[in-house]
């Protein structure tokens, strides 16, 4: 079974993109990020066309979150549950897959523009509240699964330039500490599991020829929980949807989970 993450930043744009990778690459579930459209404009009928079930919590013009899959999606959770937030950046929903339920929470994790700054304090906020939600899904659902865009270096292995960018947004220790706080929940980052290529990222930013140049962030993570650790069998960056004509800044991240039928 194959989970996969991408910010495709604007569906309406990126939908051809979208469809055309998951033909080369039908995973079984498929969490997006920045939709930049409200779930009226959500487009269920072309995904269903390509054999893929939705659940979308959508915003006008910013965030936006969606789980696109082949098995049918239920006890979907919209937002932080008990955080008061205007921003569409969590969605959550059970699939029945192999060995049983299986538990998926995709979020868009807020950016936080710089520290000191009051959206650098709200993500601080947001991500206490990220953690409340998902001890508490931990104790529900086992088999678990944290997909999404966490706009978090885990480590300096995930920056072209750690040192130049040290204690600079993506890069402070208020946001690694963070990071670290999903993992001693019982979280495992699917993609250190394994040996890496050094300098792996899965964003370059459109300016000065970042993504040629390599100068890339990896903070499209996926963790799994204790009970799927041992199912893992490969996660890895799909770097060919950013070298399509007007793409995401993002590139899929992709596990391969060894589900027993």
């Amino acid at each position: 079974m194959q989970l996969a993450t991408w910010n495709v930043n604007s569906l309406a744009v990126r939908l051809p993109q979208v469809l055309d990778w998951l033909a080369a690459n039908p995973v079984d579930l498929l969490c997006l990020q920045e939709l930049k459209l409200t779930d009226d404009k959500f487009p269920h009928h072309a995904l269903q066309a390509a054999g893929y079930t939705a659940a979308a919590f959508g915003q006008k013009t910013y965030n936006g979150v969606a789980i696109l899959s082949r098995h049918p999606l239920r006890d979907v959770v919209r937002n932080i549950t008990g955080l008061q937030d205007e921003q569409s950046r969590v969605i959550a929903a059970t699939v029945d897959a192999p060995g049983g339920p299986l538990r998926v929470v995709n979020g868009y994790f807020v950016n936080g523009q710089a520290p000191g700054t009051d959206k650098f304090t709200y993500k601080m906020g947001w991500l206490d509240g990220l953690q409340a939600m998902l001890r508490n899904e931990l104790q529900a659902h086992p088999r678990l699964a944290l997909l999404g865009d966490f706009n978090i270096t885990a480590d300096d292995r995930d920056s072209y330039d750690p040192e130049g960018l040290r204690e600079t947004i993506h890069h402070t220790s208020e946001e690694r500490a963070h990071f670290q706080a999903l993992l001693a929940l019982g979280l495992s980052d699917a993609f250190r599991m394994f040996e890496q290529p050094e300098k792996s990222y899965s964003w370059w930013d459109y300016r000065d020829f970042g993504f040629r140049r390599n100068r890339g962030l990896r903070i499209d993570h996926i963790l799994v929980s204790e009970a799927l650790k041992p199912l893992v069998t490969a996660c890895t960056i799909d770097k060919l949807p950013r070298k399509n004509e007007r793409p995401s800044d993002h590139t899929p991240v992709v596990v391969d989970l060894s589900l027993a039928g």
